[in-house]
């Protein structure tokens, strides 16, 4: 039914391809993996960035076109021929804001900026060691170890750097933690997640409080060693993962609470969940627990639902157990805004090409497609 407007893509692809001289460019693929989306559906475009193995320079970033269905992977280099090094070392967190897609690379100490709907470059912004991103009023704001060095265990405390994005310029900047990760927003507030991963066995328990206003440090939650991912529900609350040491304590997630409207933030429930990613669904909190243990030299991998307005555990798989236990390294979770589906990335091997799924609301299986490697991080654009 498309296959005019595919063929025409996939000539676009391989002459921009063409046009990069002395460097090889891998062409981008394409595969059809679902019906074309009904008018009503807000959602055009779902991106996928994969962060590929550190020090392989093999970020990517996979499409997903609604209106089409096709599954494009790789298409960051053949939208960008110029760019030498394509996307860069290791892609940590996507995130749309605006009309721009905003993408962290690690390793290669930089945010790139995209065009979110033709994915062309904008520009990057030079932030050592970035992490994970969020937005507030017309600013971005970038978690950052500090240290360029991988792994530096005299690494200074991290900080956020706050960016405008008007100009892609930083204008202010604040210590936080050591190893900051994840960011939520709330009331004028930026939590972060600290985890100190370069200090082992002295990590990192707290999360910073940040008045946006001013961009000063407030005061510190604590909560567990090496904090990870950091979201904010639909109620106000913010749910904190803890990674544990990968030895003898596992990780955990947490739930903390304003009590009263003048009340600070605190931990109000603790789960014995080592929850490695999550995702919102109304007032439900759909996760993949996923934990490697360095002793044993094993992983384990669980899934679950938890209310986001009671709290309680409802479920402890995503509808359909079968589908689930033929993935192998569970790695991102995110759900669509609109129709309620999952989408779950497998890391496999995580040196070769990882597996997109997408379950309907029950947890069945709607269609499966090949990514990049390591697919780690899902963003939605909209109409």
């Amino acid at each position: 039914m498309k296959t005019p407007y595919i063929i025409l893509l996939l000539l676009t692809t391989l002459l921009l391809g063409a046009c990069r001289e002395d460097v090889y460019v891998v062409p981008a693929d394409f595969t059809q993996v679902c019906p074309p989306s009904s008018a009503d559906d807000p959602v055009t475009t779902m991106y996928l960035i994969n962060e590929g193995n550190m020090g392989s320079n093999k970020a990517s970033i996979d499409m997903l076109d609604y209106h089409t269905g096709v599954y494009w992977r790789n298409l960051y280099a053949t939208r960008n021929p110029s760019v030498v090094k394509e996307l860069g070392d290791v892609a940590n967190d996507a995130k749309i804001y605006g009309s721009r897609l905003y993408v962290t690379i690690n390793c290669s100490h930089k945010v790139e900026v995209m065009d979110a709907h033709t994915l062309r470059r904008i520009g990057q912004i030079d932030i050592p060691n970035c992490r994970y991103l969020a937005f507030h009023d017309g600013h971005a704001y970038v978690s950052s170890y500090v240290s360029t060095i991988i792994g530096d265990a005299d690494a200074p405390l991290g900080e956020v750097c706050e960016v405008d994005t008007a100009t892609l310029t930083i204008t202010r900047r604040v210590s936080v933690g050591y190893q900051p990760e994840e960011m939520a927003i709330l009331d004028g507030r930026l939590y972060v997640a600290n985890s100190g991963g370069y200090r082992p066995p002295k990590y990192d328990n707290t999360v910073s409080v940040i008045d946006l206003e001013t961009m000063t440090r407030e005061r510190d939650i604590e909560v567990d060693i090496n904090l990870f991912r950091l979201r904010a529900d639909s109620h106000g609350t913010l749910w904190v993962t803890s990674r544990g040491d990968h030895k003898s304590r596992p990780g955990s997630l947490y739930r903390l609470e304003q009590l009263s409207p003048q009340a600070p933030m605190q931990v109000t429930d603790r789960y014995d969940i080592p929850v490695s990613d999550m995702a919102f669904r109304g007032d439900s909190l759909i996760y993949i627990a996923s934990q490697w243990n360095d002793i044993s030299a094993t992983s384990s991998a669980a899934y679950g639902i938890i209310s986001t307005s009671t709290g309680r555990i409802i479920a402890n798989d995503l509808g359909n157990p079968a589908v689930t236990a033929a993935i192998v390294h569970p790695y991102c979770i995110a759900v669509h805004p609109y129709t309620g589906d999952i989408y779950l990335t497998d890391a496999r091997n995580y040196v070769s090409s990882g597996t997109l799924y997408c379950l309907d609301p029950y947890g069945n299986l709607r269609w499966r497609t090949l990514t990049g490697d390591i697919p780690a991080a899902i963003a939605f654009l909209y109409h």
